[in-house]
């Protein structure tokens, strides 16, 4: 109350001084004297009940009841109030300090007087448990006396606490008004918890927060992921260079790879996949079944066949043995076809068993007779079945990447159906699906049931589009010079062909030049597909003799007549452009060379002309671009010139691939200069080395960086480059990859807008 009196004074003098205005502020002053005076007195009610008052003036402490066990725990806290005097100054308040400073000097002045004692009850209590452990120290026996002594001393505490408190709040409140330098407070909860945790750790347990810590601390000491990777770097042996450099290589094949696969959209969407092969009526003798695995490695070793599979069948070495009809077998002995080839001995009968297969060749080794004969025992089995109904069919697909190699596929298929229906067989309608041609002459043969089509993409995917005709019943499609269809940009157009697949078919792929990245991306649409490999995939014909002749640009076309006297006629002259095509027929024809030409550029008609005229010894020069490069059979060619060395050394296999077939020799003479780039004459060089050729001195002097990369060639398997083939490089420095890129740069920087919106619509 005395405080309260004071305030209210104070409230009195200030009002006389201060003018009205300032009344507001005296009142906000006066509330918190107030304030003040109510917290000191429930610290005394606290004090009177037993709570611990050593906090600052108006903190309120956990209430306790002063029972026997809450007594004996104030009384050793007290005895540990002189060994953490220093962690109480850190943690508590200037009103503690101003507090401990007055215990201090009232100590001081009074230290002789026992019964007026001004120290606080929590200093007391330190006191007497200083002198108890001293005592405890001398003579074990006083312990009890000295409890006694204590209780006495706190009854009289009591009776003087009214007073001390009064002297301690006057005084904190003369230090507040007086001190001006301002010091963040503590809240209440933040300090009682720092002083539970001092009282845990006095008692040996440790706080929540300090098991957090803990807890981190273990957490910390767990590697991360970044470290784990790096500890496992270091566990892992040392990578040699060419050990990198395959791993490169087969990321970027990988990488490559990962496209859509050779799939209908139905089959992706509803993730259809087919795990068995086709099952076909078609079985090999008794005598080739029961053949032992050893017996079918050797025989394959003999015909330098290399397969790779699962369940192979069996290599057949005649075609009687292979069940074909009699009007089949005749045939072929009336075109002097007696034994079979190597691919034909192994890839027949794969085919005939209704598996998938990868089939790589070199040129004229037969590999259109592989897919052809099959096919025409297909249709027939269904056929004879169930008879074909008008607009349906067809039960088998060839497609072709050009429309003369598409119009020579056809007309084989027609040689052998010609004599079937002689011998009574039942009637199996061929149709030619390719551009250039009225749609209506192939409408009618679709209108009548149609059971074989050899097709262009093209004219293919159009006749699907416009539904003229359906593939609800194919069950048997061949990609005939397959990575030719991709790298032509066909790729498209094949997967809108496949979308029209009903349900599994039997996928064929042939080529003579297959590299790896294109047997990866087929392998996806195939069903534990057999790769019959005879020789390696982009080897050159080993019946042909390639010389190779460094001439200038400008003497090329004066050369050119000396290399036509090689040989007789008739011979093949390729070129890389078209302009390059007619400039050559015409400068022929100047010279009376009878001479035709054929490119892109002309009429079906025109085209037609010139190949069927040079297959009939009407004319004795072709000149042609790559067009008649792919798969074109002219048995009679002796020679072939490359007007151009072309810039993929796929090609180059093809074109001189034209000659030599069927077992006979031939020559081939290429013109090089500095137009072509290192890596291409690098590519010829190792090819002529593989074929035991020749090697002219402008390519022998060549710096050759794959010389030093053979341990690479034998730790990946894959010689040379595994996008295009070729052997003077590797996939990294491979300039048809590099190519490729940058036409994909360069289509995906186009303008729409600046150029009449997309693909001109506006």
């Amino acid at each position: 109350m005395e405080v309260v009196k004071l305030c209210s004074g104070i409230v009195e003098l200030e009002t006389k001084v201060w003018p009205v205005a300032e009344k507001a502020l005296v009142a906000q002053k006066f509330l918190a004297l107030l304030l003040l005076a109510v917290c000191y007195e429930v610290s005394l009610y606290l004090d009177a009940v037993g709570a611990d008052t050593r906090f600052p003036l108006g903190e309120v402490n956990r209430v306790t009841k002063p029972n026997a066990e809450n007594k004996d725990a104030s009384e050793t806290d007290g005895a540990n109030d002189d060994d953490d005097d220093d962690d109480d100054d850190d943690d508590d308040d200037e009103f503690t300090d101003d507090d401990d400073d007055d215990d201090d000097s009232d100590e001081d002045e009074d230290d002789d007087d026992s019964d007026n004692d001004d120290g606080a009850p929590g200093d007391n209590a330190s006191d007497n448990g200083d002198d108890d452990t001293d005592e405890d120290d001398d003579n074990e026996g006083e312990v009890d006396q000295d409890d006694e002594d204590e209780d006495e001393d706190e009854e009289e505490e009591e009776d003087e606490e009214d007073c001390l408190g009064a002297k301690i709040g006057g005084l904190a409140i003369e230090e507040m008004e007086e001190e001006d330098d301002y010091v963040e407070y503590i809240p209440v909860a933040k300090r009682r918890a720092m002083e539970a945790q001092k009282l845990l750790h006095r008692k040996g347990k440790s706080s929540p927060d300090e098991e957090e810590a803990e807890k981190s601390k273990l957490v910390e000491s767990k590697p991360s992921l970044l470290v784990k990777a790096t500890q496992l770097k270091r566990d892992q042996p040392e990578i040699t260079p060419s050990e990198q450099i395959v791993q490169q290589e087969k990321e970027m094949i990988e990488h490559l790879s990962d496209r859509k696969t050779l799939m209908s959209v139905r089959e992706l969407a509803k993730g259809i996949t087919y795990t068995e092969p086709l099952l076909t009526g078609w079985k090999p003798p008794l005598r080739i079944r029961r053949m032992s695995k050893k017996a079918c490695e050797s025989l394959r070793k003999q015909w330098h066949i290399i397969v790779d599979g699962d369940d192979i069948p069996p290599p057949i070495k005649n075609f009687r043995e292979m069940r074909f009809p009699d009007p089949i077998l005749s045939k072929l002995k009336e075109k002097g076809i007696v034994q079979p080839t190597p691919i034909q001995v192994q890839g027949l009968p794969v085919i005939l068993s209704g598996r998938d297969m990868i089939g790589i060749a070199f040129t004229g080794s037969g590999k259109t007779l592989v897919f052809v004969l099959p096919l025409i025992m297909v249709a027939l089995q269904e056929e004879l079945m169930m008879p074909i109904m008008p607009g349906e069919g067809p039960f088998g697909l060839i497609i072709c990447p050009s429309r003369e190699l598409a119009r020579q596929t056809y007309e084989v298929v027609e040689q052998f159906l010609v004599p079937m229906r002689e011998h009574g067989f039942p009637e199996l309608r061929p149709l030619l699906c390719i551009g250039g041609v009225d749609m209506r002459s192939q409408l009618e043969v679709v209108k009548k049931g149609v059971h074989i089509v050899v097709a262009t993409p093209g004219r293919l995917k159009d006749m699907l589009a416009k539904k003229k005709m359906n593939l609800d019943n194919c069950r048997y499609l061949t990609l005939d010079e397959a990575d030719r269809l991709v790298d032509l940009g066909f790729e498209d157009d094949i997967r809108e062909v496949f979308d029209h697949f009903k349900a599994q078919r039997q996928t064929l792929l042939f080529s003579a030049t297959m590299p790896t990245k294109i047997q990866n991306f087929a392998r996806s649409a195939l069903v534990k597909p057999v790769t019959v490999n005879v020789g390696r995939a982009g080897a050159a014909n080993l019946d042909v003799i390639q010389e190779v002749e460094y001439v200038k640009q400008e003497a090329k076309v004066v050369y050119l007549l000396e290399c036509l006297q090689k040989t007789p006629p008739p011979v093949l002259i390729f070129c890389e452009n078209k302009a390059d095509v007619d400039d050559i027929h015409e400068y022929l024809l100047l010279k009376g060379v009878e001479a035709v030409a054929i490119h892109g550029g002309k009429d079906q008609e025109e085209r037609e002309y010139a190949i069927s005229s040079f297959k009939a010894g009407n004319k004795d020069v072709l000149v042609a671009t790559d067009v008649a490069s792919k798969g074109l059979d002219f048995p009679d060619i002796q020679h072939v010139i490359n007007y151009d060395m072309p810039a993929e050394i796929e090609n180059y296999v093809h074109r001189i691939g034209r000659t030599g077939r069927c077992g006979k020799t031939g020559i081939a003479t290429t013109f090089i200069n500095k137009n072509q780039s290192e890596t291409t004459l690098l590519d010829l060089k190792h090819l002529l080395q593989e074929a035991k050729q020749r090697i002219p001195p402008v390519l022998a002097e060549l710096n050759d960086p794959m010389e030093d990369v053979e341990a690479i060639t034998n730790a990946s398997g894959v010689k040379g480059c595994g996008y295009c083939g070729g052997l003077g490089h590797r996939i990294r420095d491979c300039p048809k990859l590099e190519h490729q890129k940058s036409q994909a740069i360069a289509s995906s920087r186009r303008d729409y807008f600046g150029s009449g919106g997309y693909r001109g619509e506006m």
